[in-house]
């Protein structure tokens, strides 16, 4: 089917968008594990569409350095605010919840902390080491911030041990003003590349129905290439709050399979694209 010939949806939530609510045994344990632990998941800030499928077969997205982001992006659902400080025992509290779920691959996301000299770096290194020295068959994927150039912090972040490095693009170029005030995109492709020439798999993701045309799509995707992205995720915006950007299009299923095609005869290694993938679904894959 041609990107072109498909008609826009209307702002009404489709079927295919439906999931089903957090059920089962599985769920309630990841849940108790969090909970216990004090731990904080972007599955519960981000209102991740997929938290019950992926909950529901033991697997979370831990989100360290607190729930307070510095950054007041218009798509994201975590508080804006002053952080307050990072707890130092963090580390070892999400290491310790991974070895109880005997997770196989892991994903660690974090907010913005500008604040900090080292935008976090420290905590960062210290999680995925631990991580590691808790369990060593466990891979891991770092979905890390955007680190505003500091290339000595970007380093720290990425050398514990991790297999994947992500940094989400979010949006195409024309709407960072408005997405992502505090981002820049030549920025985030930089630190993308610098991170692949660390030696790391690197990963990206973006958003679609923000407002984005579809030549804009294909071009975000030759600049991913052309700083050395690996993967790349495209998945549909959904709306957090009214007071959040707007839905402008539900995009069809078959516009993101057909995505998917071209970014795979455009060099990536692995691309997910689907109405409710987001950059952490099916990650175990991307390794």
């Amino acid at each position: 089917m041609n990107l072109e010939q498909i008609t826009p949806v209307p702002r009404k939530k489709p079927d295919w968008l439906k999931v089903r609510l957090p059920i089962g045994e599985s769920f309630r344990e990841v849940k108790q594990i969090v909970d216990t632990n004090k731990l904080h998941t972007i599955c519960q800030s981000g209102n991740c569409p997929n938290m019950g499928e992926c909950w529901g077969v033991g697997t979370a997205t831990f989100m360290i350095l607190g729930n307070i982001c510095t950054r007041s992006c218009a798509f994201c659902n975590v508080k804006t605010g002053k952080p307050t400080e990072y707890d130092t025992e963090e580390p070892m509290r999400v290491a310790r919840a991974i070895q109880t779920m005997k997770v196989k691959h892991a994903v660690i996301t974090s907010v913005n902390r500008d604040e900090l000299a080292d935008k976090g770096a420290d905590i960062w290194h210290q999680t995925v080491r631990m991580i590691k020295k808790l369990s060593p068959h466990t891979t891991i994927e770092t979905l890390i911030p955007d680190v505003k150039a500091d290339w000595e912090a970007l380093e720290k972040m990425i050398s514990a041990g991790q297999e994947i490095v992500s940094h989400n693009m979010e949006t195409v170029r024309s709407l960072y003003r408005t997405i992502r005030p505090q981002a820049h995109y030549d920025r985030s492709l930089e630190q993308i590349k610098r991170t692949k020439a660390y030696g790391k798999r690197t990963k990206s993701g973006i958003m679609l129905g923000l407002g984005e045309t579809r030549e804009e799509v294909l071009q975000i995707m030759d600049d991913l290439r052309a700083h050395d992205c690996d993967i790349m995720t495209l998945g549909q915006y959904l709306q957090p709050t009214k007071n959040h950007a707007e839905v402008m299009e539900y995009v069809h299923p078959d516009v993101f399979a057909e995505y998917k095609e071209i970014g795979l005869a455009k060099g990536f290694a692995f691309v997910e694209s689907g109405p409710l993938v987001r950059s952490s679904y099916h990650a175990e894959r991307h390794l």
